[in-house]
């Protein structure tokens, strides 16, 4: 028989489904690789992407004092990783794993979790598609130019 007093009940919400796209593409392992692991971390500077990822969905608009405060009502461990709790992801750690990040180039960063994350789920690269612009255009183009007469001034 269960007793009430041994039963602890977390909320994930949706988070467990990005927790585990994040963790079956590797993206710990890929960030503690690309910017190094440090002697004595209570939280790898992987765990505090993968913290940064989960905590964007749900609690954007707060300063970054307020990230541990977050976590505080979820399952941390559960979601980030074993042995990770919510005052290890203060203000401090966040930065210094930003400034890491940066420094390796952003850019970088970015295509190796894709290409991995296109390779794990499969993802086609033989033909890509690109527009980068935000504006569209639709309708007939003018095709006839003005014809254009320069005066000497």
């Amino acid at each position: 028989m269960l007793n009430g007093k041994y039963i602890e009940i977390q909320n994930i919400d949706h988070l467990g489904i990005v927790a585990g796209i994040v963790d079956a593409i590797g993206l710990v392992e890929i960030i503690n690789e690309l910017i190094g692991e440090e002697e004595g971390e209570k939280v790898s500077p992987g765990h505090v992407v993968k913290a940064m990822i989960l905590n964007g969905l749900g609690f954007a608009s707060q300063p970054l004092y307020m990230f541990p405060k977050y976590f505080e009502t979820i399952a941390c461990e559960h979601l980030i990783g074993a042995g990770v709790k919510p005052e290890y992801l203060n203000d401090d750690k966040l930065g210094r794993v930003m400034d890491k990040l940066f420094l390796k180039g952003l850019d970088t960063i970015f295509l190796i979790i894709a290409l991995k994350a296109a390779q794990k789920f499969g993802v086609s690269l033989s033909s890509s598609h690109l527009d980068s612009s935000s504006m569209h255009v639709h309708g007939q183009y003018n095709t006839s130019l003005p014809e254009v007469i320069f005066e000497n001034q």
